[in-house]
């Protein structure tokens, strides 16, 4: 196991850890209108965490 990890792999999980975030918040209205409650993890493509969903990096 390696020491350390590099900075362009660090990089690359950087990058995907920043796209399995949830939609900001004010998509919600944008998408719905003001009157619908829909939670903005739904606009989200990519829903990954560690457990499931490993990545190729």
């Amino acid at each position: 196991m390696a020491r350390y990890i590099h900075f362009a792999k660090k990089q690359r999980l950087a990058k995907k850890g920043r796209q399995r975030r949830w939609a900001p918040f004010w998509t919600v209205p944008k998408i719905y209108g003001s009157g619908r409650r829909v939670h903005p993890g739904r606009h989200t493509v990519v829903k990954r965490t560690w457990r499931r969903g490993k990545t190729k990096v």
